[in-house]
């Protein structure tokens, strides 16, 4: 047998394409600890790009069903003053005809409250009060505040006609005073000398944590029955809840029109949505993410000067090997692709490696959890895009110097 065909596959003249990757894994097989480690750097950066995506996604899903829980078709509009240049001016706050009008006006609105804002001390027993917040608002207040009823029931329609005195309590409120939401049912609460039977507890879906209408102490009443305790028909806020959220932006603009044509130019008037927050919210949530990315572009940085500083150290340690193969005829472009072979498979490798970790962990949470977090694969597919882009940039410097080694003093390296 001539030597040509017992030779190794390493001093074969011409490599074709799989014979060059091959050669390139049973190098990688050969090096496994050092090779392994190398790509770890690339292991991690890949998981991280791709959990980067999954927190990016999981924060704007948790704000987005926040703001869905406050509202997602809610509108709202409430006095903020006069100018400043109107000294003397008399308040112009809203009133109930303002809710009437911007009804009549804005087809889009299915459900409006408004919302009077009063303040008592009630006795608690044992010759203690407590502050109470008392908000006048009709029925459908529960419907546009999108509020949850925990036991008893919400005042309706009939209770505002005929000025029932009835209420519904906050959830906390009702554990303070009565030790549960059932046990509050039936009792009676004296505002300014008149009993409300409690008839159900209640709690906002999102806890707003006090920045809203709605406090620990809160008692909500028929707006029929909060004129009572005031002499004039002016109201703290108007909420309108609109059939679609399509309609939300341009809704918001035709009730402010309707609002400010029935007051004085000068006085200015609130009318907003949560559209705004949902903004908001995906500018902070794509910020984060983007900030992450860089975080996780640099440990692939890191990872690519890794595998090129390994990949140096391999053809340094291989030079005699390059001198033999150009000795037999392997041409620069062959010499130049094996070594950029092995930066890719490390890469490669580590890539895939990396996706199959990111993936997990948000699977896992998925399937073990009720949490239902949001899986990018796009993310996975650029994630090896990525690596393969390293190995390439990584791999480029050491084969290019494979390449350039001179035959003659590679076969006289030691």
């Amino acid at each position: 047998m001539s030597p040509t065909a017992t030779a190794p596959e390493i001093l074969r003249p011409k490599l074709a394409l799989g014979e060059i990757i091959n050669f390139a894994y049973d190098t990688f097989c050969s090096n496994k600890v050092r090779f392994a480690l190398t790509g770890l750097g690339m292991v991690i950066g890949t998981a991280s790009l791709i959990l980067v995506v999954t927190i990016g996604m999981t924060g704007k899903q948790y704000v987005l069903n926040l703001i869905q829980g406050i509202g997602a078709n809610l509108i709202y509009a409430e006095y903020e003053g006069g100018a400043q240049r109107i000294s003397n001016a008399a308040p112009d706050p809203l009133t109930l005809n303002d809710l009437k009008a911007a009804q009549q006006a804005v087809p889009a609105i299915v459900a409006a409250s408004p919302v009077v804002s009063l303040s008592d001390r009630i006795s608690i027993g044992g010759g203690k009060e407590r502050d109470v917040l008392v908000l006048g608002v009709f029925p459908e207040y529960r419907t546009v505040r999108n509020l949850v009823v925990l036991s008893g029931r919400f005042f309706d329609v009939q209770d505002e006609q005929a000025h029932n005195k009835v209420g519904v309590i906050t959830q906390k409120m009702a554990e303070q005073l009565y030790g549960s939401t059932e046990a509050a049912v039936g009792k009676v609460i004296k505002l300014s000398g008149l009993p409300f039977t409690v008839i159900g507890t209640f709690k906002e879906r999102v806890d707003t944590f006090g920045q809203s209408e709605v406090i620990d102490n809160t008692m909500a009443i028929p707006y029929t029955v909060s004129r009572y305790f005031t002499d004039t028909p002016n109201v703290k806020q108007i909420y309108f809840s609109v059939s679609d959220p399509s309609l939300v932006v341009p809704a918001t603009e035709q009730i402010r029109r309707v609002i400010q044509s029935r007051h004085r130019a000068e006085s200015v008037y609130n009318v907003t949505n949560l559209t705004e927050l949902v903004s908001v919210a995906d500018k902070t949530a794509n910020a984060l993410t983007v900030v992450l990315f860089l975080v996780a572009a640099v440990v692939l940085l890191v990872s690519g000067i890794g595998i090129m500083n390994i990949m140096l150290a391999t053809v340094s340690a291989r030079i005699r090997e390059i001198g033999i193969r150009k000795a037999l005829g392997a041409t620069n472009r062959e010499i130049r692709f094996q070594f950029l072979s092995e930066a890719v498979l490390i890469s490669v490798g580590g890539g895939l490696i990396g996706v199959i970790i990111g993936l997990a962990i948000p699977y896992s949470v998925r399937f073990l959890t009720e949490y239902r977090i949001p899986i990018s694969g796009l993310s996975a597919i650029v994630a090896i895009a990525v690596s393969s882009l390293v190995g390439i940039l990584f791999g480029t410097i050491p084969a290019a110097r494979a390449a350039k080694l001179d035959p003659v003093e590679s076969l006289r390296y030691e």
